[in-house]
């Protein structure tokens, strides 16, 4: 309890240290620190959206942790103006030197504000500099006047290129202009529409065109808000006679080149031809040319690419010639790390053997071998204390399509992999021994200027095996003849898992989606009913004597990132997961049951260590087994800050649990999900965390307390920590690597 009061009393004392300290102390007599920048519009104009207008202001003001405290400008406040001493220095170069007010470059700002919103269809837009000064800081504010916004009246294409305008017309390309009559003028549009019809052209021959070549001229109207625009497509050079087209170039022929040591591209001649999109005998294309860089960029026997297109003397073809250096075939890597499961400690290392070229395709073999241990803490009654686990993995993986079902048209405008794996792992605990051995065949595929990506997972084929379960874990567990004894059982018996499954993502700017839908067992129950195939006494079909699951499972997450300013944003995120067993099974196994709590989900709870529902073990104890369900609800919101240097940190609150579908009260009273009073169950919890970001990775310390707890026996205390905070019982520590959605 002391040692809690002196590190409260510390922060606190450190907190008002910072604060206390003044913001102004480097600043120069006759200058003022910008203390706070605002963009504000005229009330009659909502649609102003001043937020992103805010990117125009050439000055910000220094970043506030949370938005609130100038903590980075109180650290470099706190140095001494001797910078030879080390103490200064690092004081300086953790904390921000004062902004100091511009007017120059205020004034610049206002030109900038005004331009943009001239260019957003507002000509006659005016922008006011407003500038408080109080003492030695300043607060600037910019008013918008935007006024009322412009039409397009008239709108009309001028091409004197006649093969162009052939060209257009056999395109179908005045269905997919972005100009109309009667729309908004927006400077932004109009020079979309010029990248856009260059683009067209480009992907019909003409090499050398580009946007410069189309210009605008627009006629306002006196008196009105209307503007007549025209659209001119002028000739190849200024100086050339008006009957003078643009060039159509095409392909005469295609070379490949190794830039290597040996000169030689120790790829197979076909494997080429297909990431080429460029073709002999055909026009150029740019997008072609550019799918040709990302099909051998893509590739992983492929170090460099460089594509140059030379144009054969008084004619228009081009000959192209692609150079491709690649990497080493076969690499060695060996990589440690820690572990902390629920607070036990442990190690692991993996070494790793990689082909990138196996067949001569770019195809990647990848060889893996993996061990690990764990000091396993608080169980009693058994022998031996430590988790042991080692694997061995193979994995093969093709970049492109490998199926007789998808044609070459298909293979070459997808970026698919297809990949095959097979994977044996033991792990060896207190309680049990398990193996599992399992072979997958998978699909993953995007396409071209889209964000979305998908995955299939033709057969995911498991079979678990429990070679030794220890006496006392099978006495205590295990040899209850009740429901919660048949229902453990389950879970510790040989089963065999035949998933197949589909996940979709995607993932724009503030937004992402991830879904994934997975079955397993139909096949192999419907086989077992038509040929009549005999059940045990638990009413399971079985394979090669093993029973085998049947069960569907949805997920779906979420995530919204809202950005404040420049070194603050929030951060929603939604998750949830249902899995329901039928046919023959009754219960899920156990590697698909959803558990709650952890470094990625409600964090004032160690891993497995939440639910389902208000169920809590007769002891107070953590019980990784029963503490799973088959559904979970995960709902979280994280305040993310830029503290200085590549430290940041970050507020969350986080709600969730898990709960089973069907009433288990023998084994897990209290955990089934019902709609009257899931809302009672949710577990709550607040905390903050510190994050380095090292741009390859990030490195996180989440520190979580409980605030609403659905597992307490009488004691209103227990329900509800948040009124009643108790940090040796409430607390929870968290150290990961990735952000945690």
């Amino acid at each position: 309890m002391r040692k809690e009061l002196f590190l409260r009393a510390l922060l606190v004392g450190m907190t008002a240290l910072l604060a206390s300290c003044s913001t102004t102390r480097y600043v120069p007599d006759g200058q003022y620190l910008l203390n706070n920048v605002r963009v504000k519009a005229d009330g009659k104009y909502p649609d102003i959206n001043t937020s992103q207008l805010r990117s125009y202001v050439r000055q910000s003001a220094n970043a506030r942790w949370f938005s609130l405290y100038r903590l980075p400008l109180a650290t470099y406040s706190l140095s001494g103006r001797d910078t030879t001493k080390w103490l200064n220095r690092t004081l300086r170069s953790m904390g921000e030197p004062p902004v100091l007010y511009d007017s120059v470059q205020a004034l610049r700002s206002c030109a900038d504000l005004q331009q943009q919103l001239q260019n957003e269809g507002y000509l006659r837009a005016q922008v006011a500099l407003k500038v408080r000064k109080h003492g030695k800081k300043a607060d600037v504010t910019y008013l918008l006047h935007p006024a009322d916004y412009y039409f397009i009246h008239h709108l009309r294409y001028e091409i004197a290129d006649s093969q162009i305008v052939k060209l257009l017309e056999a395109t179908g390309d005045s269905t997919r202009r972005l100009l109309r009559e009667g729309m908004k003028f927006d400077a932004g549009r109009l020079d979309a529409e010029r990248k856009r019809l260059a683009s067209v052209l480009a992907d019909h021959g003409y090499f050398r065109f580009h946007k410069e070549f189309i210009t605008y001229v627009a006629d306002t109207l006196a008196g009105s808000r209307l503007i007549d625009m025209t659209l001119r497509l002028s000739q190849n050079r200024r100086d050339e006679l008006p009957d003078t087209l643009h060039q159509q170039f095409g392909i005469r022929r295609i070379a490949y080149q190794g830039t290597g040591d040996d000169g030689q591209i120790h790829l197979r001649r076909h494997v080429l031809e297909e990431c080429t999109h460029l073709k002999e005998g055909a026009p150029y294309s740019a997008t072609a040319l550019q799918q040709t860089y990302n099909h051998f960029g893509r590739m992983q026997a492929v170090k460099y690419t460089n594509i140059s297109l030379r144009q054969v003397p008084d004619t228009t073809l081009l000959d192209c010639n692609i150079q491709l250096q690649t990497n080493k075939p076969s690499t060695l890597s060996f990589q440690p790390e820690g572990t902390n499961t629920a607070g036990d400690l442990g190690a692991a290392a993996s070494l790793t053997y990689q082909n990138r070229n196996l067949f001569r395709g770019s195809e990647v073999l990848s060889l893996e071998l993996r061990g690990a241990y764990e000091a396993i803490r608080g169980l009693e009654g058994y022998s031996n204390q430590d988790f042991l686990e080692y694997s061995a993995e193979a994995r093969l993986s093709f970049p492109r399509f490998i199926t007789p079902f998808v044609g070459r048209s298909v293979r070459r405008t997808v970026s698919a992999t297809s990949q095959v794996s097979l994977l044996y792992d033991a792990q060896r605990r207190p309680e049990f021994q398990r193996r599992v051995l399992s072979a997958s065949w998978r699909y993953k595929w995007s396409f071209a200027h889209r964000h979305d990506r998908y995955q299939l997972d033709v057969l995911d084929l498991n079979y678990v095996f429990m070679p030794w379960i220890s006496e006392t874990f099978r006495r205590d567990y295990l040899g209850d003849d009740s429901s919660r004894g048949a229902i453990l059982r389950y879970n510790y018996e040989d089963l065999f898992i035949t998933k197949t499954g589909f996940g979709y993502s995607y993932s724009h700017k503030n937004v992402a989606v991830k879904t994934n839908v997975e079955t397993s067992g139909n096949v192999l129950a419907l086989g077992a009913r038509l040929f009549h195939a005999a059940q045990d006494d638990r009413g399971q079909y079985r394979l090669f004597n093993i029973a085998f699951a049947q069960y569907v499972k949805f997920d779906v997450d979420l995530t919204r990132s809202l950005p404040i300013d420049l070194g603050n944003q929030l951060v929603l995120h939604a998750g949830l997961g249902i899995a329901y067993p039928y046919g023959n099974s009754r219960v899920l196994p156990f590697e698909k049951r959803y558990f709650s709590g952890g470094a990625n989900s409600v964090r004032g709870w160690s891993v497995r260590s939440l639910g389902p529902g208000r169920y809590m073990e007769r002891d107070g104890r953590i019980n990784f087994i029963n503490q799973t369900g088959d559904m979970k609800l995960d709902l979280n919101a994280e305040y993310r800050t830029h503290l200085f240097w590549k430290l940041g940190g970050a507020l969350f609150v986080d709600a969730g649990n898990v709960w089973t579908l069907r009433d288990y009260s023998d084994v897990q009273p209290g955990g089934q999900f019902r709609f009257d009073e899931f809302w009672e169950q949710l577990a709550v919890s607040y905390g903050a965390g510190i994050r380095f970001n090292f741009d390859y990775f990030i490195l996180r310390f989440d520190l979580g307390m409980k605030a609403v707890n659905p597992a307490y026996r009488e004691e209103e205390e227990d329900h509800f920590p948040l009124l009643h905070p108790r940090f040796s019982r409430d607390y929870a520590f968290h150290f990961a690597v990735g952000l945690p959605f």
